[in-house]
């Protein structure tokens, strides 16, 4: 039990260190707050919060993972290496998938609501 308490402390530090040390993780977590809200007010169904939840974690998954490999990159080398480089570039790219799915989702769910608003 021991060993599960201290990886679950290692996971909550690494989720804080994340938050508290990438802006992009704080923009992230702006847009989720800003999404949560939104479906708050507009009344999404459970469907629709079970799509806007996955989306949510989703990117901040990414960007977790993101910032892990741009840290062990610097970590093995402080030069201009192009597979450094790769590595950095793959990682944000995965980001920006999971981000652009996210405004997807977004239009997807919100979409409908706000256009009964109009």
């Amino acid at each position: 039990m021991e060993r599960f308490s201290r990886s679950f402390s290692c996971a909550i530090q690494g989720i804080v260190y994340s938050a508290a040390s990438g802006r992009n993780m704080k923009i992230h977590l702006l847009a989720a707050i800003t999404a949560i809200s939104i479906a708050f007010v507009l009344g999404v169904n459970r469907v629709e919060w079970t799509f806007l939840m996955i989306t949510i974690f989703m990117v901040l998954s990414a960007e977790t993972i993101n910032t892990a490999i741009e840290r062990t990159v610097d970590l093995i080398t402080e030069d201009d290496h192009p597979l450094a480089k790769l590595a950095k570039d793959l990682a944000a790219g995965g980001v920006l998938l999971t981000a652009i799915n996210a405004v997807v989702v977004g239009v997807l769910v919100f979409g409908p609501y706000l256009m009964r608003l109009l």
